[in-house]
């Protein structure tokens, strides 16, 4: 059974700042066909990105930041229509409401649990991929 999400072509925004897990994960995201954007590790860097690069598909957050939350990111996110998900040690509890049906991948992770997790972005991915190029993925 293929457990890999198909996420041939898809441009995925990684924000993390722990740069070995930066580093993982991107080679995961990779693995699975992904285009990273990133990584980047601060809100500034990410929001600075998601301004200057409209293909952005879905991505990746990591909730702490080196003492700053990444919801700035996600609300920019939410307001383009990208789909993210959540890599935080944080209960769903401790996330704002706004984000609690946000998929959510609590580290520390395996590749499997990640892999897991990750399918829950890759329809609307997908979906975001296919109309910017103008392409049916069906």
């Amino acid at each position: 059974m293929n457990t890999q999400p198909d996420l041939d072509g898809l441009h995925l925004l990684l924000v993390e700042d722990e740069y070995v897990l930066a580093l993982g994960v991107a080679d995961m995201l990779v693995d699975a066909g992904a285009d990273v954007l990133g990584p980047v590790g601060s809100v500034g860097d990410a929001l600075t990105l998601i301004e200057q690069v409209p293909e952005i598909d879905a991505a990746v957050l990591d909730v702490n930041l080196g003492g700053e939350t990444i919801y700035p990111v996600a609300d920019a996110l939410m307001a383009r229509n990208v789909p993210f998900m959540f890599a935080t040690a944080n209960d769903r509890a401790d996330l704002p409401e706004r984000f609690r049906d946000a998929p959510l991948c609590r580290k520390p992770f395996d590749a499997q649990t990640f892999r897991h997790a990750l399918a829950h972005l890759t329809p609307g991915a997908t979906s975001r991929a296919a109309v910017r190029s103008g392409v049916s993925r069906n």
